[in-house]
């Protein structure tokens, strides 16, 4: 019987920002129940702190602006509508089980690796409204200060860090200090504009765009384009329950205020969204019935100016006050957007890379991003790609839902939430297949491919797609990518010593690995790169992929088809996709009125982008090359190990040449004994 292979195992020691929890805040765990001990009232509040941001204004203005009233309302409802049933489910299991959003997709339907693109996702909405809420400040703080919008850039992004650096110990505190002073400044203004003139509601909901053409009824296709920008909100929900998680356990004597507080803190943030997308619509129509132009009449800065001057009769102390309720409103959106992002990061690079420096360092690593593009003026593209956006979040959002309203229910995927690297698949094509197939159906809708109708419309498509490949890839597969293996640890224990890290967890965030023969925790576990997933007898997702494609394709083109050369043409795919996105925003932040000048710098972009994609060819094949080399030294070291350990067990093994005395004869009576010293020991040695 061959030898098992054995790690040495080595104590890994984070550092000290990972290994304090009140700067890490569970970024890659499971929320142990010992730290859920806020109150249901301060996690609520502190989740609520999110729905300041006056991204809701700026989207509500622009949508009322361009297609009207009518249209704009009727968006604001369905959309909002859809996301409060969205969140419902999604922020119970999460809330229930002490997850992040992306543990809550590893284990609904998308496994260990697959989520890590939903990951990818939620990051980038992050610091996409990261950048566009802080240029509302900074434009703030330019209208108060004169400072310059390049240096404003800055201090509304450095800002943030200190508050987000204790995680949700400081946030918790600085959303209860500010909440009273902001809703305030938020209803007051409105309450008076109301009180003084309210006529305006009449004329305000008559209001007709430019594209309506003296249409001022419901247009379908208006009400569409409408939809497409605000279901980007739809990854807000991922915010809220960053923060849900911290919810204490619900017990019989707390299942109604522990429910409230759920919905309240999480889907309840649409609702409060919802009337603040009304108030930017409102607000818009006030700013262009004053001449103001219809740029600057959906800026956030320019529309509550004009609300607190019903205030004062002093423009300077309106501007004043609109200037606080900006800062104070960007301040409390965007410490919940960086630390959303930090966990984003973490969760993403930790499986790439198996390494986790700590959840401040993807802090400043977001802010850095969102502060560079701002810098570059490339977040102003953001608005006109938010749409495309919208379609991929939607179709990930849907697919999660449908995992835990219809798959769950039925039967067809398992009651709980499995999120641990050493019980899940790589892989799991319910989710995942859902998510793609989803999101390419919507973006060729949104193209045009299948008529004006569903294009409109083409954000709803991907979600009724997300709905039905859920439960159609389960029923398929029927259900076995869940689960790799079933959990082995049992014991009565409240907290297990981790072999690796010898801190103590609680069981829920344990798993046996065979590799270290011993109880690890859930981040140990994610980060180990030696044990090659010791503990699951599936091929890995590359392999089982390449046997696919072999089955597929003729048999004289299988040959050549291996996991270096997939794993060449993904890392090139990815290089390319996401050079293109940047590109295609250089692009589409330069375009002027000039035909010339535009065709000129598509032209340019294009030869950039074949240079940079001969280079990234090069680079990523020597990429793969570097990486199969390592993976053979590693398996080299492994078998020469596994010989050792054989020949050491060799040895331990009695020898042909030992063989035991032979029993001497009495001696007959009246003999004389004589015994021989060789024949009275044991094996002589050689």
């Amino acid at each position: 019987m061959a030898a098992i292979q054995q790690i040495f195992r080595i104590r890994r020691s984070y550092n000290q920002w990972v290994n304090n929890q009140t700067l890490e805040d569970y970024a890659l765990r499971f929320t142990a129940n010992g730290s859920r001990r806020w109150s249901l009232t301060k996690v609520a509040n502190t989740a609520l702190g999110a729905i300041s941001f006056l991204a809701l204004e700026a989207i509500g203005g622009a949508i009322t602006l361009s297609y009207g009233t009518t249209n704009a309302v009727s968006a604001i409802l369905v959309v909002s509508t859809l996301i409060f049933l969205a969140g419902v489910p999604i922020c119970y299991y999460a809330s229930r089980y002490g997850v992040d959003i992306d543990l809550l997709t590893r284990g609904a339907g998308f496994g260990y690796i697959g989520s890590t693109a939903t990951s990818l996702i939620y990051a980038s909405f992050t610091f996409i409204f990261f950048a566009l809420e802080a240029a509302i400040m900074a434009k703030a703080l330019e209208l108060l200060t004169g400072l310059p919008l390049a240096w404003g850039y800055v201090v509304s992004s450095v800002i943030v860090i200190p508050l987000v650096f204790h995680g949700i110990t400081f946030i918790s505190r600085f959303q209860l200090w500010t909440q009273p002073l902001w809703l305030a400044m938020q209803i007051l203004p409105l309450v008076v504009i109301l009180v003084s003139d309210f006529s305006m509601i009449e004329n305000w909901a008559t209001y007709e765009s430019v594209h309506q053409n003296g249409d001022s009824g419901f247009n379908i296709l208006l009400f569409g384009a409408a939809t497409s920008v605000m279901f980007a909100l739809v990854a807000q929900i991922g915010e809220q329950v960053d923060f849900l998680r911290f919810l204490p356990t619900q017990s019989a004597e707390n299942k109604k205020s522990w429910w409230i507080a759920l919905l309240a803190g999480g889907p309840g943030w649409i609702i409060i969204g919802m009337l603040k997308l009304l108030a930017g619509s409102f607000l818009a129509f006030i700013a262009i019935s004053q001449g103001v132009s219809m740029l600057d009449a959906a800026d956030p800065t320019v529309m509550y100016t004009i609300a607190f001057s019903y205030l004062t009769n002093s423009p300077n102390a309106a501007l004043l006050l609109a200037g606080i309720f900006v800062i104070l409103s960007q301040l409390k959106i965007n410490v919940t957007n960086a630390y959303a992002g930090s966990i984003a990061w973490s969760n993403f690079f930790s499986r790439l890379t198996h390494s986790h420096p700590g959840r401040v360092v993807w802090l400043v690593f977001n802010v850095c991003i969102a502060l560079l593009l701002m810098e570059l003026g490339v977040y102003h593209a953001f608005e006109k790609t938010l749409s495309v956006y919208a379609i991929v979040a939607v179709a990930w959002v849907g697919s999660l839902v449908a995992d835990l309203v219809i798959n769950k229910p039925l039967g067809l995927s398992p009651k709980h939430i499995e999120f641990k690297r050493a019980h899940l698949y790589d892989i799991n094509p319910v989710g995942v297949g859902a998510m793609v197939i989803a999101s390419l159906v919507g973006i060729l809708a949104y193209l045009g491919l299948f008529g004006i109708y569903a294009q409109a419309l083409a954000h709803f498509i991907a979600l009724a797609c997300a709905f039905l490949m859920v439960p159609l890839i389960a029923l398929l597969t029927r259900g076995r990518f869940y689960i790799a293996r079933e959990p082995s640890i049992i014991t009565s224990d409240a907290v297990i010593r981790c072999e690796i890290c010898e801190n103590m967890f609680e069981q829920h965030d344990m798993a046996f690995c065979p590799a270290y023969d011993g109880a690890i925790c859930s981040l140990c576990c994610s980060l180990d790169s030696r044990c090659r997933d010791a503990c699951k007898t599936h091929n890995s997702f590359s392999e089982q992929f390449t046997h696919l494609l072999q089955r597929i394709v003729p048999r004289r083109l299988s040959d050549y088809i291996n996991i270096r050369l997939i794993n060449f043409i993904a890392l090139l795919c990815v290089v390319a996709g996401v050079t293109g996105i940047l590109l295609s925003l250089i692009y589409s932040n330069s375009i002027t009125g000039d035909l010339a000048v535009n065709e000129f710098l598509s032209q340019t972009l294009w030869k950039v982008f074949f240079i940079l994609m001969i280079v990234a060819g090069v680079i990523s094949w020597l990429f793969v090359l570097a990486h199969e080399s390592r993976i053979v030294a590693e398996e080299e070291s492994q078998r020469q190990n596994r010989l050792l350990v054989e020949e050491i067990d060799a040895h331990k093994k009695p020898t042909s040449h030992c063989k035991k005395p032979r029993k001497t004869p009495k001696p007959p009576i009246m003999q004389k004994a004589v015994i021989s010293p060789v024949s009275a020991t044991s094996c002589a040695p050689r």
